[in-house]
């Protein structure tokens, strides 16, 4: 239970004065629906007002306050016009100028023969002084209460400024007084402020320092959250290793005999992984471990050695995928690899309906049904394993934490292994994965030849085009990646559809057109022409960066390619290259790129080592945008930047280490200071997974 010094600000914010239904969603739509929600909402910038006696003293376009004396009122006489109320500073004329303005509110704001500070940019407009839509009109006897700095926050339609200080202000007051949760030599280290006096200083800046992210108050409150979430991490964790899993059966003969059967040779790189994989399932605890690899580096094959090691000990094997057309892709590869084996695969997706559904969910009950791959549909209530042993997620940024547990509240504790074929530089993997264990591929499958990467002014497609028409009278195939689907008004690209028709014009009926509006059946069926007919040229966006193999294609083009971050770019290259046939990736791009696009297509062809390049991704774009804010199996921090914040992670996971050893269930004074910190930054399951024992 939260403790009770911390109910005042987990209020929500409809307990505010004056916020009705209206402003409630608006602030919902920010993200903001607690009274802790306002406070990691910081500032992004400040304005400074300058108090003036007279408007001579003043700068055009500046922000300034005046005392006006009010003398007339000249409402507008339609509604497009404005209100404009005419005024004196001493003895200069100024007008305060509303758009679409309340009368009644206005004139009872500026009475007529009444003098109020006003505050706004000033303006020069057809000879005539004038502020529109002043941000304050205060009494004299009020003017204290308007401060000279103040601080701006991200909005969205129909809050302003104003409101969004006039609550952030209330909320502060309410600041509990709590006790130091970081040990006194790393506040030392970094001259860290309490958190209190932290928040505060950030939400009541002086100056810009106050706001920029280098700054100790900023700082203070990045290793608070970032503590948290390690905090909790190593709290899952320990209790996960606490839990006695499936023990398997060590005797790897079945495993072997496949490796053996296998008509490639396994890499040095897949066989370490197998090992660390294997001495994991065959002890008594349950694994919870992370297979990266880079695109093409073959991590399928290696958890499917793990799935046929938990046949073979009597148990059910699961692999979840994020879409119906990778799940059988999966089915396909997975079902040939292992017909010799009489091992009966099954695929379940969102798909299978009525009659078809109560069937497969009835084998997987029974365990008639050894190996299943499927998307979320497994994790849907109905479906019930007889003994699931082993589950494999792929492509885990697609998935979140709590997708991953669900497995576990069906009965058994199966191990997880979690494939991710986005490789992410090892702070960011320690961030985002600090709960589990990690496995490397770092080798390509022997015998795969290196992709050659090039680039090409989009300018010169027209000999690209010329070169393609050669290329296409063998069986080789082509992928065209582009960046939307339909041509934007605002943004100067050659949209999917307009590309399709252009290509289609000149290859005629070899061309097919795919795009993440499609329904999935219809995705699922371009894709199977693409692959079995006589098609040559994919037209597609993004849709295809995850998990689609096709051996034929030997080429894609990615046009505008300044326009994709470099993970993207290498992800997208990934598609090519699955077989012993020279592979080619052709980065279109316009000719006036910006320094950042320079550097990604210089990487490019530079490397094609994933995991060098997603660290080069993180210098460039920050770990906001490698990690991505809407993948929801990775953090999306509040206040933490790790692109300035990664120095702090060794202390802060020095610290949770300390505190695991010493405390594990946070009973002394300094774990009841922390159970706060959990609270703060909502890592509830922790404290659940510390009260469950």
């Amino acid at each position: 239970m939260r403790p009770q010094k911390l109910n005042s600000i987990f209020s929500p914010i409809s307990q505010l004065p004056g916020v009705g239904p209206k402003i409630e969603g608006l602030f919902n739509r920010m993200g903001i629906y607690r009274y802790i929600h306002f406070l990691w909402h910081i500032p992004y910038n400040l304005i400074k007002r300058e108090k003036h006696r007279n408007i001579h003293e003043a700068k055009i376009n500046s922000l300034v306050t005046l005392k006006l004396k009010i003398l007339e009122h000249k409402p507008s006489r339609f509604k497009r016009q404005p209100y404009r109320i005419h005024c004196l500073c001493e003895d200069t004329p100024i007008d305060i100028v509303y758009f679409y303005a309340r009368h009644p509110v206005i004139r009872s704001t500026l009475p007529i023969g009444k003098e109020r500070y006003v505050s706004g940019k000033l303006e020069f407009f057809r000879n005539n002084f004038q502020i529109t839509h002043p941000s304050h009109v205060i009494k004299a006897e009020h003017l204290n209460e308007m401060k000279d700095v103040e601080p701006i926050y991200g909005l969205t339609a129909g809050l302003s400024q104003r409101i969004v200080l006039k609550y952030m202000q209330k909320i502060l007051t309410s600041l509990p007084e709590l006790e130091e949760w970081i040990e006194e030599k790393y506040t030392n280290k970094y001259s860290f402020h309490s958190w209190k006096e932290s928040l505060l200083t950030i939400h009541n800046p002086e100056n810009i320092e106050d706001l920029i992210n280098n700054n100790i108050f900023r700082r203070r409150l990045a290793f608070d959250e970032l503590l948290a979430h390690q905090l909790a991490i190593a709290i899952i964790r320990n209790s996960n290793q606490k839990k006695r899993g499936i023990s398997f059966d060590s005797n790897q003969k079945i495993v072997q005999e496949f490796i053996k059967s296998l008509p490639f040779q396994l890499t040095k790189s897949q066989l370490d992984a197998w090992s660390e994989i294997n001495n994991d399932l065959s002890s008594d605890n349950q694994m919870v471990r992370l297979l990266q690899g880079d695109v093409g580096s073959g991590k399928t094959i290696v958890a499917l050695l793990g799935m046929i090691q938990s046949i073979s000990s009597g148990y059910q094997a699961a692999m979840m995928v994020p879409t119906s057309i990778l799940a059988n892709q999966h089915f396909k590869n997975i079902s040939k690899l292992v017909s010799s084996l009489s091992i009966k695969v099954l695929i379940l997706t969102g798909k299978d309906k009525g009659r078809s559904r109560i069937e497969k969910i009835e084998k997987i009950k029974n365990g008639s049904a050894q190996i299943i791959i499927g998307t979320h549909a497994l994790i849907q209530d109905d479906v019930s394993f007889k003994s699931i042993g082993l589950v494999v997620i792929d492509e885990q940024h697609r998935f979140g934490v709590f997708q991953r547990m669900a497995f576990t509240y069906k009965g058994l504790k199966p191990s997880i292994l979690v494939m991710s074929a986005t490789p992410i530089p090892r702070t960011l993997s320690l961030a985002a994965y600090g709960d589990m264990d990690e496995s490397r591929i770092t080798e390509k499958p022997i015998g795969r030849l290196p992709i050659i990467t090039t680039s090409l002014s989009i300018y010169k497609e027209k000999n690209l085009i010329e070169r393609l028409k050669e290329k296409l009278k063998t069986n080789n195939k082509v992928y065209w990646i582009c960046p939307l689907v339909e041509e934007s008004e605002e943004i100067d690209l050659k949209a999917a559809t307009i590309r399709f028709e252009n290509l289609k014009n000149i290859f005629k009926n070899k061309v097919l057109l795919i795009h993440g509006r499609l329904p999935e059946k219809e995705k699922e069926e371009i894709m199977e022409k693409f692959q079995n007919q006589d098609f040559k040229i994919l037209v597609s966006t993004t849709v295809i960066e995850v998990g689609i193999d096709i051996k034929e294609v030997t080429t894609i083009i990615i046009e505008h390619s300044e326009r994709f971050g470099l993970a993207q770019l290498h992800q997208l290259r990934g598609r090519v290259g699955r077989n012993d046939i020279q592979s080619n990736c052709i980065l279109l791009h316009k000719d006036n790129m910006g320094e950042n696009a320079k550097k990604r297509i210089k990487k490019m062809k530079e490397t094609t080592d994933g995991f060098e390049i997603a660290e080069e991704d993180l210098k460039i774009r920050g770990p906001g945008e490698v990690l991505g804010r809407k993948q929801s199996g990775l953090p999306s921090f509040k206040l933490a930047d790790l692109s300035f914040d990664s120095d702090l992670l060794g202390d802060v996971r020095e610290s949770v280490l300390n505190t695991i050893s010493l405390d594990p269930k946070l009973k002394s004074k300094k774990g009841e200071n922390l159970r706060h910190l959990l609270y703060l930054f909502e890592r509830d399951v922790a404290i659940k997974t510390l009260m469950a024992g």
